[in-house]
């Protein structure tokens, strides 16, 4: 077999397929599933998350920070190695091999930008630091 090419179509399985792990998942699930209301919803929001990142169509008009940051009391940077664990493992199944590795070379920046958003801040700059500058 030689796997699903890039496309809304095999993103969307993709997607279904990765976020039905996560809900299993013993680490993963209860954050997620206490986080997510509509499941079908989010789904579809996920899928045009991936179609605009990887296809470039604009479909999706949301903001991953901020709605990362609502659940960061939860999340910890270790999550995210377990989670791109399930996504390296999902995409290597289901995606044609050039796919797979685009979709993980892209979701591994993805983490990388909301761990530093989430977990890395600037220490406050004293009050020398304020007069002085």
């Amino acid at each position: 077999m030689t796997g699903l090419p890039l496309t809304d179509e095999a993103l969307e399985e993709l997607v279904a397929a990765f976020y039905a792990r996560v809900r299993a998942d013993a680490e993963l699930g209860p954050i997620f599933n206490d986080a997510i209301d509509d499941w079908p919803e989010h789904l579809d929001k996920l899928a045009a998350f991936w179609s605009s990142v990887m296809l470039t169509t604009g479909r999706y008009k949301g903001q991953p920070v901020p709605a990362h940051a609502k659940h960061s009391s939860r999340i910890t940077p270790e999550l995210f190695d377990r989670w791109l664990g399930l996504w390296a493992q999902t995409t290597h199944e289901l995606m044609a091999p050039e796919a797979a590795s685009q979709l993980q070379d892209k979701a591994a920046r993805i983490a990388e930008s909301l761990k530093l958003a989430l977990f890395f801040r600037m220490p406050e700059r004293g009050a020398k630091d304020r007069a002085a500058a």
